[in-house]
């Protein structure tokens, strides 16, 4: 049973394969920016929650609608989004040396909540010939991370190797960063990328068990 990733993030890769499963990845163009701009016309006020699932959503109705021809018919495809939320504001990706540097040197000792939107939709024949979209489901995982009072030095360095640039909240759990997380509140895989357990709900919703899509 195939099981399709929406996602070019390594760790999002990763956490499916340390669950056994080896997903088709296929990555959708989407404009994230826009995204947001138009929920927030509908949504004055979104909460984080509906930012980061209706990111989650438009990265999986863009696989199904970007690739009909890769998509496996039946498949279960599986987008995810995330967003640190600190001071009531939410963090994406800091993208530069300089604004990561920044994060940390904001963050470090602290608390914050990293928020992870899923969204989970099948592909069946009807959907890939008519254009019409199979229902989204989505599902959003939260959990308290607990950061290390970091020192510059370190601060810098980790920035310096690059591995937080493209990483909500300027970390990673499961490499250089966990040098810097003293603890964490709620689901590990929901702070590397996916949430395990939501994954493994969804997949049920859909009549299926996870274990048909492990690598056998």
């Amino acid at each position: 049973m195939p099981l399709v990733l929406a996602s070019s993030s390594p760790s999002r890769l990763s956490v499916l394969r340390s669950g056994g499963i080896e997903p088709l990845v296929l990555v959708p163009g989407v404009d994230e920016d826009a995204i947001v701009a138009e929920l927030r016309t509908r949504v004055p006020d979104p909460s984080p929650a509906e930012e980061v699932t209706c990111l989650a959503t438009a990265k999986a109705n863009a696989v199904i609608d970007q690739f009909a021809d890769e998509v496996p018919d039946g498949a279960v495809v599986v987008a995810g989004d995330s967003m640190l939320l600190l001071d009531g504001e939410l963090q994406g990706k800091p993208h530069t040396v300089e604004r990561t540097v920044e994060r940390w040197r904001a963050q470090r000792g602290r608390s914050a909540t990293l928020i992870t939107g899923h969204a989970f939709t099948r592909a069946s024949p009807v959907d890939l010939s008519s254009g019409v979209f199979a229902p989204v489901t989505t599902a959003v995982s939260e959990t308290v991370v607990h950061f290390a009072d970091a020192s510059d030095r370190d601060i810098e360095a980790y920035a310096a190797t690059g591995e937080p640039l493209g990483c909500a909240g300027a970390f990673t759990l499961e490499a250089l960063g966990g040098w810097f997380i003293d603890r964490i509140e709620g689901d590990p895989s929901s702070v590397i990328g996916l949430s395990l357990p939501l994954i493994r709900r969804a997949v049920e919703d859909h009549g299926l068990a996870v274990s048909d899509f492990w690598n056998r």
